[in-house]
């Protein structure tokens, strides 16, 4: 997944693009407490709704699409290391949402 996000004054927005396809995110986010919620819509497609927090080191939380939902970790792109365990969590993330809209390959 390539993924930019942008956090100013409360909002959080962002695009990028994945396996299913390109999406825009628009969210919000609180300083003091970390949480934060958005929804990843797909052009033409569905969106997905998160939520989490921030604990320095990235974000967790979950997400939902219709009934279906799971995990996920974002974090900064760093190091090798860094990015293969997030091409992992990422892909495993793509694969159960596509299950849960019906998307075949």
């Amino acid at each position: 997944m390539d993924l930019v996000l942008e956090f100013k004054g409360g909002k959080m927005t962002g695009e990028g693009a994945d396996g299913i396809g390109i999406f825009v995110i628009s969210g919000n986010y609180s300083e003091s407490s970390g949480e934060c919620s958005w929804s990843k819509q797909y052009v033409g497609r569905h969106s997905v709704d998160y939520k989490g927090y921030q604990d320095g080191k990235g974000i967790w939380g979950g997400w939902m699409v219709g009934s279906g939902k799971g995990g996920f970790h974002i974090w900064p792109l760093s190091e090798g290391s860094v990015l293969n365990v997030a091409e992992v969590n990422v892909a495993e993330e793509v694969k159960t949402e596509e299950e849960q809209v019906g998307v075949t390959k």
